[in-house]
């Protein structure tokens, strides 16, 4: 037993499994991701995290729902979210007379809050915990993974229009976390399936990418960072780079939330270039790198489909990575994980459907 529950795995169902069961109430468990696949309707979903919860009621239910594209719950109720570079666009159009169609600045942010609120408010009426939002990156135009998930290329509008939509997730209770550290925008390689790398120097991103997460240091509760490679900057992909989780988020943006790996089953999370000669590791190494480097919390997604031998690799490999002294539970860490469960209870979704504040927040998305 350890006192830092690092690992966020997933389901493969809608019900959960014998095994799920073992592995959610597994001590190194701290949380579970959802996908659409692990969802009918928001009664059965709400049923589902309501069972998790009696396994282990400090478990940290997410699920990545930004809006657009990305967007897991879609039906039953659900609204539908724009993407984030619609709200960009909003605050690119000049101001106009009363009788026009032309939206402001202060406009895009009351949007932007209400996105928050509404994104965060249904999902808690559900039982979930945290969305991994907002996207930080910039749109550089480069990268297709990216694309209008971004609010913006400027990093004031997506540090301004980013800091509302999180006021709107704290309004209904939810933490957030910012993605994807230190900017995956630039890179154009998808990092599901290959390993980007963004040849810019530590002074370029410095004064780009990287100013949302100087802004907005004290007021994110999580960040991501990108399986991206930086190659003038480290050798190690960002999410594995203790330069870049130490000494530049934590030592020199002086920020205190939790980072999140990005999935470990990641093509671009796996090559590791100064370790083992950059062939793939296996996943329990990959996520004792990641914590060493300073990541709080790991992601191993899509990897509970059939037996799941890999989650279960995952939990025993860093049980005796813990035991043989190459990996140490943090207690810090644990608390942060901790931090993020919300601390005020949800609406129930049918007080919800006539909460005043919320009707009115559709009313500004509309």
């Amino acid at each position: 037993m350890t006192d830092h529950a690092p690992v966020i795995l997933d389901i493969a169902g809608k019900r959960l499994t014998a095994d799920d069961r073992r592995r959610i109430a597994h001590p190194l468990t701290g949380g579970l991701i959802l996908f659409t696949r692990n969802w009918t309707d928001r009664a059965q979903l709400t049923g589902l995290i309501a069972e998790m919860k009696d396994i282990r009621p400090d478990l940290l239910v997410a699920i990545d729902h930004e809006g657009g594209r990305v967007q897991r719950l879609r039906s039953d109720g659900f609204t539908a979210l724009p993407a984030m570079a619609e709200l960009g666009e909003r605050w690119m159009e000049s101001d106009g007379p009363a009788d026009l169609a032309g939206t402001s600045a202060l406009d895009a942010c009351a949007a932007a809050t209400a996105a928050g609120y509404v994104l965060a408010s249904e999902l808690r009426a559900c039982g979930i915990d945290l969305s991994f939002t907002p996207v930080l990156d910039l749109d550089h135009g480069r990268s297709a993974v990216i694309g209008n998930r971004a609010f913006h290329r400027d990093p004031r509008v997506v540090t301004q229009l980013a800091r509302c939509l999180m006021h709107g997730l704290l309004q209904a209770g939810m933490a957030n976390c910012g993605k994807h550290f230190p900017g995956h925008g630039y890179a154009a390689a998808d990092s599901h399936t290959d390993t980007p790398v963004d040849e810019r120097t530590l002074e370029v991103i410095l004064a780009d990418d990287i100013l949302p997460y100087d802004w907005l240091a004290n007021v994110l509760t999580a960040v991501m960072p990108a399986h991206v490679i930086y190659p003038a900057v480290d050798a190690r992909p960002a999410g594995f780079s203790p330069r870049w989780l130490q000494q530049v988020l934590r030592q020199q943006m002086g920020f205190n939330g939790a980072v999140f790996s990005d999935d470990l089953s990641m093509e671009g999370a796996r090559r590791v270039a100064d370790v083992k000669g950059g062939t793939v590791l296996d996943y329990d190494e990959a996520a004792a790198l990641a914590l060493q480097a300073g990541c709080d919390l790991v992601l191993l997604c899509n990897q509970s489909i059939g037996k799941g031998k890999a989650v279960d690799d995952l939990l025993d490999g860093l049980d005796k990575a813990a035991a043989n002294g190459t990996w140490t539970p943090d207690g810090l860490s644990e608390a942060r994980r901790l931090e993020l469960l919300p601390m005020t209870p949800p609406f129930p979704w049918d007080d919800l459907m006539h909460h005043a504040p919320y009707q009115h927040a559709l009313e500004l998305l509309s």
